[in-house]
């Protein structure tokens, strides 16, 4: 069965730093694309960051130059590193493995970014 399972979510002041995990498994990882996502109290999910089975990355214009998404393909683990946080990143932030006709969600992990 397919797994993917987020962590390092947590309570952080404006302008620290957090780094997200999501281990995959059930899935041949390094030929899926890779997405982060997050849906904030009140609005829709939207995309955060996504990388490539290449490594090609892609990002929201709203962390560009603050989040940096990477990939471990011998641990079956995609990051999300979040620097300079800031109180509108607060949401719960999903993983996300899509190949084709195959799609995969992960639980999700809460970011509360709040002084």
């Amino acid at each position: 069965q397919v797994q993917l399972v987020e962590s390092g979510g947590g309570l952080v002041q404006p302008g620290g730093s957090l780094r997200l995990s999501c281990a995959a498994s059930g899935i041949i990882f390094r030929l899926y694309l890779m997405g982060w996502y997050r849906q904030a109290p009140g609005k829709q999910r939207e995309l955060v960051a996504a990388i490539t089975a290449d490594g090609s990355t892609n990002y929201a214009d709203s962390v560009k130059g603050r989040f940096t998404i990477s990939r471990d393909n011998a641990k079956n683990t995609v990051y999300l590193q979040m620097d300079s946080l800031k109180p509108e990143d607060t949401a719960v932030y999903y993983c996300r493995a899509a190949l084709t006709l195959r799609e995969h969600w992960g639980q999700g992990t809460l970011v509360t970014v709040s002084s």
